[in-house]
């Protein structure tokens, strides 16, 4: 598998994957990728060594200036076919370091009954700030806020 900045022309497939992965609430349209790469998003998408096919993209928003950064991921989602490889992992680990190098904490929204994406955000630092009520619509299903603090920058003291 090889990561990928996300394209323009990638963007209906992650439309596609967002359909099948989030039926019940409102899945990210075509508009709402490209609003976040004209922000100037980090997105990245997941292709098997040997095709041009997207089989996973996630992406994360930075916010603030030089030494004050906050990052948020917005999103990250696997084809089900592809799903229980290391792919979101993966993926997830990218962004934490987009996120390391800029010295940022990280903040993120996930359903309160996505036990599997829990559990790999909290092995990776994550623990959970608060509850959002109905926060995914139109199910009205809940989410966490989570929050992993930002690394230590390299010519600090320990004090």
């Amino acid at each position: 598998m090889r990561l990928e900045p996300l394209r323009r022309k990638d963007i209906p497939r992650c439309v596609e994957i967002e359909k099948i992965l989030f039926p019940g609430d409102s899945p990210w349209s075509a508009y709402a990728f490209h609003a976040e790469l004209d922000g100037g998003g980090y997105y990245l998408v997941a292709r098997p060594e040997e095709s041009d096919e997207v089989i996973g993209y996630a992406g994360l928003a930075v916010v603030g200036r030089r030494g004050d950064y906050e990052a948020s991921i917005h999103t990250i989602g696997v084809d089900p076919g592809h799903q229980r490889k290391g792919i979101g992992t993966t993926l997830l680990k990218a962004l934490l370091d987009r996120a390391d190098e800029l010295a940022a904490p990280v903040f993120l929204e996930v359903r309160t009954d996505n036990d599997a994406a829990i559990t790999l955000y909290e092995r990776h630092g994550f623990e959970r700030i608060g509850l959002r009520k109905r926060y995914y619509q139109p199910s009205g299903a809940d989410a966490y806020t989570m929050a992993r603090p930002r690394a230590q920058v390299r010519d600090e003291v320990a004090g």
